[in-house]
């Protein structure tokens, strides 16, 4: 499989919450949701076809934990990221999860580097990573990234996770 990320990015570099994020208002950061009002149809349906190509999602563990209680309680038919979500494999690179809430999820944990070469050899489409900022610099620093969607926002965050 060839892995793929694809980040909502502001002009500014800014990745952070561009959805709302209970987690991430938590902690602090109070511009969650910058990226909602600039999706039109023509990027929306981009996006669901990014996710229709997928045959695996690989998450770092905080995107899990954002996505898991989301996506996850959609039904089939909700759209297509979700059907897409909730139909094909799910894994987590995490030394601190042990239980996965959402169906078909495997963690990763161990040699990352090695797991993610094996995912790779697998035939298929794509292993795709949304959001995970930190996973994407890993993979990056370790080679391990085929190809690089970036949707950049026009709009200036000012603060957050770049």
């Amino acid at each position: 499989m060839k892995l793929t990320t694809t980040t909502q990015v502001s002009v500014d570099g800014v990745m952070q919450a561009n959805g709302p994020s209970k987690v991430d208002r938590q902690a602090g950061f109070e511009r969650d949701g910058w990226a909602l009002t600039h999706f039109d149809d023509e990027s929306s349906r981009f996006v669901d076809e990014v996710f229709d190509r997928a045959d695996g999602f690989l998450f770092g563990r905080r995107t899990y934990e954002i996505f898991a209680p989301y996506w996850g309680a959609m039904g089939p038919g909700s759209g297509q990221i979700a059907d897409a979500l909730n139909t094909k494999p799910k894994y987590v690179a995490s030394t601190t999860l042990t239980e996965p809430v959402w169906a078909d999820t495997t963690v990763l944990s161990g040699d990352l580097a090695a797991a993610v070469r094996e995912l790779k050899a697998k035939p298929g489409g794509e292993l795709q990573v949304h959001g995970s900022g930190a996973l994407i610099r890993w993979l990056l620093d370790n080679d391990l990234v085929d190809e690089m969607n970036l949707l950049v926002c026009p709009v200036v965050v000012g603060q957050g996770t770049r």
